[in-house]
């Protein structure tokens, strides 16, 4: 059985997934209605990446013996004025989640519960990942700055991001 607060603390991680799920499918809407195709295709990606998260979450936290409580969804942005505000962000947007990974993964080791820390590590880890990729794409946009033809051809690389099942969900069942 999983503690009360360590409980508590995952269906929060729950409810923040959830949000930046949320938030990534806004930014996929604001780019597709303004003919950014593959900047939309990326966000759409992430609005995926980030319901996995929040199932992997899900997924452990049953797997625990304890219960999810689904919370409302905050209000989101809906709109960025050009693919590089989107970028910035969302560097922004996932340093927040970092911070909140490695607050729940210091949580499990005050609480000695290492099955949750490490099911948490591959949530550290991830957070390297996603900021990486954001950092990538800010550096990008900033070389291309309003160069129409790089900005073209930075939107077709864009589109050709697909979709691939986190690893905790492809061995959860």
């Amino acid at each position: 059985m999983i503690s009360p607060k360590i409980q508590t603390a995952i269906n929060d991680q729950i409810n923040a997934e959830f949000w930046s799920a949320y938030l990534y499918l806004s930014m996929a809407m604001n780019f597709e209605s303004k003919g950014h195709a593959g900047v939309a295709n990326w966000f759409r990606i992430q609005f995926r990446e980030e319901q996995a998260h929040a199932e992997i979450l899900i997924n452990y936290l049953n797997q625990r013996g304890g219960r999810v409580v689904l919370a409302p969804i905050a209000a989101v942005e809906t709109e960025w004025a050009t693919p590089l505000a989107a970028f910035e962000a969302t560097l922004e947007h996932e340093q927040k989640v970092t911070s909140l990974i490695n607050n729940l993964f210091a949580l499990a080791e005050e609480e000695k519960d290492y099955a949750t820390r490490d099911r948490l590590a591959w949530f550290v880890s991830e957070q390297v990942e996603e900021e990486d990729n954001c950092r990538q794409l800010i550096d990008k946009y900033r070389l291309i700055a309003d160069n129409g033809m790089g900005l073209y051809m930075l939107d077709q690389e864009l589109a050709t991001r697909t979709y691939a099942a986190p690893s905790p969900l492809s061995t959860a069942e």
